[in-house]
């Protein structure tokens, strides 16, 4: 019985399954063994195996070689997108779609950085200090995701972004001093495009409005709002007036709460000046 990826559910599974098909039968097609596909790409035979039993999905560089060697005229490489999307956990890929159809992201964050302002080695960090730990293999899939998810920040027309960070967040060197600087820095590069706006909120509020923990607002293109939030493994995508109306009163506090955007620049500046 194959071994369906980390993540994977039927959706994702029979988007596997398709793909190492159409390997297959092209690989069969030019005569080629397994192994000596696998040779020409770079892989191992376990490796070719694996994908072409969707046990494993495959990098963008297996598919651009694999379409390469195989004269598949892009009928392979074409398939990127669609792998890429199958590698990501449902809660990712639907979170993501919601993303990709906003028209304006608000979010408080209160423990690390929003996921769609983590630099690459601050979000291996995070997933490298989870507990039990996650596989090698799982992490790289999860940093993927991650990233992927970041492309909004630049898609046209740009969505608004409004972002509020616990100072803690900036303070607690996660990864090491080093990441934490690469961190920051680019904070302030991110919080200075026209179309985001980056707050901190200070430790020293004596009044606090978001206690209750992170949340996040998704406004669609029809002029839906959708809530998101996540504790522990737990996340969940919220569409009840009545719960979005809440949260979007106690976001709107927080804002209030927090330095505006400008203080909250020099207020980063500030800190990374201070991180060794």
């Amino acid at each position: 019985m194959s071994v369906e990826p980390y993540g994977a559910d039927e959706e994702s599974a029979a988007v596997l399954r398709t793909v190492g098909r159409i390997i297959k039968m092209c690989r069969e097609r030019q005569g080629l063994t397994q192994a000596a596909l696998g040779a020409q790409i770079g892989y191992s035979e376990e490796q070719v195996s694996s994908v072409e039993r969707a046990r494993r999905a495959p990098a963008g560089s297996f598919l651009d070689a694999a379409d390469r060697v195989l004269q598949a005229q892009g009928l392979i490489s074409g398939l990127r997108a669609e792998v890429a999307k199958a590698r990501f956990p449902k809660k990712v890929r639907d979170l993501a779609q919601l993303e990709g159809e906003a028209v304006e992201l608000c979010a408080y964050a209160n423990h690390v950085v929003h996921g769609l302002l983590q630099t690459p080695e601050y979000a291996r960090a995070l997933y490298r200090m989870r507990r039990p730990p996650y596989p090698d293999e799982q992490v790289d899939e999860l940093v993927e995701a991650r990233l992927a998810r970041q492309e909004i920040l630049t898609r046209q027309p740009a969505p608004v972004f409004g972002f509020v960070q616990e100072e803690v967040t900036l303070r607690r060197p996660l990864g090491g001093r080093m990441v934490m600087r690469q961190q920051l820095e680019h904070l302030l590069e991110v919080g200075r495009r026209r179309n985001v706006e980056i707050q901190v909120l200070p430790t020293d509020r004596e009044d606090h409005a978001g206690l209750a923990g992170a949340l996040q607002l998704v406004r669609l293109k029809e002029g839906v709002t959708v809530g998101h939030v996540e504790v522990q493994s737990l996340s969940r995508l919220i569409s009840d007036p009545k719960e979005i109306q809440t949260l979007e009163i106690r976001y709107g506090i927080i804002r209030a709460q927090a330095l505006t955007p400008r203080e909250s620049l020099a207020f980063i500046e500030k800190v990374l000046g201070e991180t060794p």
